[in-house]
């Protein structure tokens, strides 16, 4: 059990208590006042007051040994995601730090609140290129919502509590600490800790001008074929009835982006599918169709835009968004309703006239036929003894009934675990979204467990993503995390294979990968596994993963040379969507 240091002064006068404590013990002490009760780590040098102290917080703080510091950010991140709570990792100087810039940046562009804490050199060795020293502050400037250096350990408890607080306020994101080594050794006076709700120069979200919404509304109201967009906006925002009231008393039709999947749960009446590149046909038509696009809590990225000259021309942009950057970045936008979405929406559907637009989501079905027909059909009941990943995932969901939390990694896996899972409950979709990192699977489910250990969480990885964090598997054999690895071997790095054949006349350059032994490897860590690749086996196979009381692996055969469809080519508009 941590016990603080005091000292004591005495005179002729009066006695004086002053508890000192370290900066090491202060930043575990910060942690603590916040809550946090799982750290992700790799010890090393310029970091190892903290770790010695650690070793006295064994009882308050869970410390999870990663095996690369990049395995230690992501798991932060899917922590974070299935949690809602700030994750946290630990890592040391140079190399350490910079191990961390991946998922620094994957954490940006998601909207993910993490804090790193990275150990650094003497103050006054500063700028010397001392050994593992690296400038981490401008390094990771351009991929963090704020960073700070610490070199004096009187500042750490409140530097702590700015940066948990700028984490997780407003549009949520990554924050670095970086304290030198002099300032996690020395003793200072130690007043407690006082968490941060307000910094004066610092403003989380804009004040809601209820003229806006007033404005909005106005416009909605007189839309006939209104269309709503949504995305991880409203998961951040805890805005989730919110958003469900706001939809079932207008009516309107609803597509989501991928960040957005489990916001609404996939069999919602109102829910027309997954907007962009290889999202479905529906909901991308008719983004050309629509008179008002009503956007909540998305970016309006260029995976789900195609081109912006020929996006939603013809219709009004409503956009509701807590980043102001946000509001015309890449779509001009009619009206914005500036504000957290989970104040704004309310506001928003007091004013909304209700009426009759079922005719307009009948259009939504018809088109959804249409896919069903070309692409959906044959995907998820294929007639060649050759499986599909979407039969793969539609067993899935029929076992896990959609409550179990799906990790993606990237690549055709990702799309297609995108396209038809299903979700019944919020904070079960857990992927790299804007950046793409592929390695991202892996450690991410095992902090996505540690975040909600009560749920089933399956890992769907590629065969080229599982090969860049699989030392992970480590992780899991220490501690325990019960993460079921689902493997969609097509002996290729698909995706890339994909848009050679489909762009550069099949000339695949490099694609073909070659892959260990999965179950050997995964044996190796002590975890048990299995490799099938006839479909009569596919259901038992996922039963027996599901009904493991551990971890799992099971790698699965899959077609070599089959494609994600639908899919908007790049540099073409939404409508011109393939479904071949």
């Amino acid at each position: 059990m941590n016990t603080l240091e005091t000292t004591e002064t005495k005179d002729a006068k009066t006695t004086a208590v002053t508890t000192q404590i370290s900066g090491s013990k202060a930043v575990l002490e910060a942690l603590i006042h916040e809550g946090v009760d799982t750290v992700f780590g790799y010890p090393g040098g310029a970091i190892m007051p903290i770790y010695d102290a650690l070793y006295d917080y064994n009882d308050q703080l869970k410390h999870i040994l990663v095996r690369h510091e990049q395995g230690g950010i992501h798991a932060a991140q899917g922590y974070a995601r299935t949690s809602g709570r700030v994750g946290v990792a630990f890592a040391t100087s140079g190399p350490g730090a910079t191990n961390l810039v991946t998922g620094l940046a994957d954490a940006m562009i998601d909207s993910n609140p993490i804090v790193c804490i990275t150990g650094q050199v003497f103050a006054s060795l500063l700028g010397t290129d001392a050994f593992q020293e690296t400038d981490v502050v401008n390094i990771t400037t351009p991929v963090t919502k704020w960073n700070y250096q610490v070199t004096d350990a009187t500042e750490i408890p409140s530097v702590l509590a700015k940066a948990f607080y700028i984490a997780r306020t407003g549009r949520p994101g990554p924050v670095l600490i970086d304290i030198t080594k002099n300032a996690q050794i020395q003793l200072f006076d130690y007043e407690g800790y006082e968490p941060c709700n307000h910094i004066r120069s610092y403003r989380p979200a804009p004040i809601v001008r209820k003229e806006y919404v007033e404005q909005a509304a106005k416009v909605i109201n007189e839309a006939k074929k209104p269309f709503v967009l949504f995305g991880q906006g409203i998961i951040l925002g805890k805005a989730e009835e919110e958003f469900r009231a706001f939809l079932e008393k207008s009516g309107f039709p609803a597509a989501t982006t991928v960040m957005g999947l489990s916001a609404l749960e996939t069999d919602h009446p109102q829910h027309v599918g997954m907007l962009g590149m290889h999202g479905n046909y529906a909901p991308n038509v008719m983004t050309n169709e629509c008179d008002v696009l009503i956007a909540i809590g998305m970016r309006f990225d260029d995976r789900v835009t195609g081109r912006l000259d020929k996006y939603a021309k013809q219709a009004k942009v409503i956009h509701l968004d807590i980043d102001p950057a946000e509001i015309d970045k890449n779509v001009k936008t009619t009206v914005p309703v500036w504000g957290d979405c989970k104040e704004t929406l309310p506001l928003l559907t007091e004013l909304l006239e209700v009426k009759d637009h079922s005719a307009w989501l009948q259009q939504f079905r018809e088109l959804e036929k249409e896919e069903i027909k070309e692409v959906i059909h044959d995907e998820l009941n294929p007639t060649s003894d050759i499986m599909t990943m979407g039969e793969v995932i539609k067993v899935l969901n029929e076992l896990t009934g959609g409550d179990a939390v799906i990790v993606t990694d990237v690549g055709q896996h990702q799309m297609i675990t995108c396209r038809y899972a299903k979700f019944n409950q919020s904070k079960s979709n857990v992927t790299s979204g804007g950046l793409g990192t592929m390695g991202f699977g892996l450690p991410a489910a095992i902090g996505a467990w540690y975040g909600a250990p009560e749920r089933d969480v399956v890992a769907i990885i590629g065969d080229g993503g599982i090969q860049m964090t699989i030392q992970e598997l480590g992780t899991i054999m220490q501690f325990g995390a019960k993460v079921k690895i689902l493997i969609l071997n097509n002996e290729f790095l698909g995706m890339v294979r994909q848009w050679q054949q489909l762009f550069n006349d099949k000339r695949y350059s490099f694609v073909n990968i070659t892959s260990p032994d999965f179950v050997a490897v995964a044996k190796g860590y002590y975890i048990e596994g299995n490799k099938i690749s006839a479909r009569e086996e596919l259901r038992d196979a996922l039963k027996t993963m599901l009904d493991h009381d551990k971890s799992y692996l099971l790698e699965v055969m899959v077609g070599k040379e089959n494609n994600v469809f639908p899919m908007v080519a790049q540099g073409t508009s939404v409508s011109e969507i393939r479904l071949k």
